[in-house]
């Protein structure tokens, strides 16, 4: 198990030793902390295929990566390509599909391209796999594994649409919506917090996730905010779940053992080895925690001691901006949070709630 969780470099305390607080528009420096997460899983994280970056951010990335690959010895790379296509079937050009534009990110994979359909001329995203980086069977098998799950959700609510897969000698290329309005976390961050009518809408969408994901036979694994995009950048937009590069399709009465999400999402039955789709609900309760106050609900500035607070399971709602918030929400949160999965909501029962009388008050 490895992670790449980088401790301590964005948190700071406040004088008395206690974890920062946030106020609205005015986020703390550590809640910047959280967008490192943890995965204890056999692959590495894949790159989220859809969001446009910033053009500054672009340049920082290219600038790192050139000061890295001067570095490293100049040793001749031999390049080998599997002969059989990994996704099935007879090599076909995407670009007698889609024509392709500028680079909207770059991950550990491939490259993220915004793309247009030559018949539509309308704009997607296009996610382009070299297949080099896939050094052996199972990184195959697990591209494989995640274009079949897109295809099975998508044209649900709330879940990124994926338009087509091709592939050629030397890539694979996922061609899915395009998302304009960036990630969920950066909009909290712009923020600090949202108010409960706010917050009530956005749960309300990614609970809905959970519910498709569940009623489909699918386990999402690693929700967070960094995997809910935003159709637009308007104030009030739909939202939309992507990555799907951690979750499985659930087997009837299997227990799945291996720790896989981030850390400050990770349910206690996770982190205990013994688990089942009621974790995504866990998860989904850590999001509603943070839209409502601004930072995540179990917090340490290591890894062991975030793990330790989240088995714990103390929920702190005393500190600001808690005593303000109605007791319908707290509650709610508690439901969402409870330690015995079991004994946990379900994501019907909490769209049950929201459709008989709201989550909570305004």
């Amino acid at each position: 198990m490895g992670g790449c969780f980088s401790k301590n470099k964005y948190i700071e305390r406040d004088g008395e030793g206690n974890r920062p607080r946030t106020r609205r528009g005015n986020t703390p420096a550590s809640y910047q902390h959280y967008k490192h997460p943890v995965y204890y899983h056999p692959r590495p994280t894949q790159e989220r295929p859809y969001m446009p970056q910033h053009p500054q951010q672009q340049q920082q990335r290219h600038a790192h990566q050139a000061t890295v690959k001067s570095t490293q010895p100049n040793v001749p790379v031999i390049q080998r390509i599997e002969q059989d296509p990994i996704l099935g079937k007879p090599y076909e050009n995407i670009k007698a599909h889609y024509t392709l534009g500028r680079e909207l990110g770059r991950g550990q994979y491939g490259v993220i391209y915004l793309c247009t359909e030559n018949s539509t001329r309308r704009n997607y995203a296009c996610k382009s796999i070299l297949k080099r980086k896939l050094v052996n069977r199972k990184d195959r098998e697990d591209i494989k594994r995640e274009i079949q799950m897109v295809q099975h959700l998508s044209g649900q609510p709330n879940i990124v649409e994926f338009k087509g897969a091709y592939e050629d000698q030397y890539s694979v290329h996922l061609v899915m919506e395009l998302c304009a309005g960036g990630e969920l976390f950066d909009r909290i961050i712009a923020r600090g917090y949202y108010s409960e009518k706010d917050a009530a809408d956005i749960i309300r969408q990614i609970v809905n996730v959970v519910y498709i994901c569940h009623f489909m036979g699918v386990m999402h694994r690693d929700l967070k905010p960094e995997n809910f995009l935003l159709t637009s950048k308007d104030e009030h937009t739909m939202i939309k779940a992507t990555d799907f590069g951690l979750s499985v399709f659930i087997e009837e009465g299997k227990v799945y053992r291996d720790i896989v999400g981030s850390a400050y999402y990770v349910a206690p039955e996770v982190l205990r080895r013994s688990y089942g789709k009621e974790a995504d609900v866990w998860s989904a309760g850590v999001i509603l925690y943070i839209l409502l106050s601004g930072v995540p609900p179990f917090w340490d500035e290591t890894e062991k001691g975030i793990f330790h607070a989240i088995l714990q399971g103390e929920i702190d709602f005393h500190s600001d901006p808690w005593p303000s918030i109605s007791n319908s929400a707290k509650d709610l949160v508690r439901k969402m949070l409870t330690q015995d999965a079991k004994s946990r909501i379900t994501s019907a029962e909490v769209l049950g709630m929201e459709s008989n009388r709201g989550y909570f008050g305004p």
